[in-house]
């Protein structure tokens, strides 16, 4: 009898912990497919300028490539070079339009495509207000309200690092952000 109770007992230890498993799991779920979401949208973006700067790369004089097609020569077979390099220039690929981008799978993911720039700008005011203060990313997203997961605080510290890659922010020290001086 001993031995029954004592095998419940450790079923049911057994099964919270497997329940409270779930729910942090649960929320670390969502929390990824936030951050997937604002990736997804950043990339997005990042293929229509690179898109744009393609074209404007091919335009020696202004003019337009679209306008002025390079046609190639008759006699010369039009073949890829087995391997390209990091320096060559990658294949042009057409900026989806409006109607072609596809529709966001779920309201959650709707709502974080829309508020995605956003948080640059939201992170551009902080900064406007704190002024010449240091301060690490966690304590931006805890100002922002994006504090309440690991997803959201990765969120701020990936925008505040594209912000330090187009000289927007400063990085003052390791984990150290800063406004940019004007």
């Amino acid at each position: 009898m001993v031995s029954a109770t004592r095998a419940a007992h450790e079923i049911e230890v057994t099964a919270e912990s497997l329940q409270e498993d779930l729910a942090r799991l649960e929320i670390q779920k969502r929390a990824l497919e936030r951050e997937l979401a604002a990736v997804a949208a950043h990339l997005d973006s990042v293929q229509r300028a690179l898109s744009a700067l393609t074209v404007l790369m091919a335009e020696p004089s202004g003019r337009r490539a679209a306008e002025q097609p390079e046609q190639p020569k008759a006699d010369t077979p039009a073949v890829a070079p087995a391997r390209t390099t990091r320096k060559q220039a990658a294949p042009r690929q057409e900026a989806p339009t409006q109607k072609e981008k596809p529709a966001p799978s779920s309201r959650a993911e709707a709502d974080e495509q829309r508020s995605y720039g956003a948080l640059t700008e939201q992170i551009l005011e902080y900064f406007a207000g704190v002024g010449d203060a240091e301060v690490r990313a966690r304590d931006v997203a805890a100002a922002l309200g994006r504090d309440t997961d690991s997803g959201s605080i990765n969120a701020v510290r990936s925008t505040l690092d594209r912000l330090v890659g187009t000289s927007r922010v400063r990085r003052a020290g390791r984990g150290l952000y800063r406004a940019q001086k004007s």
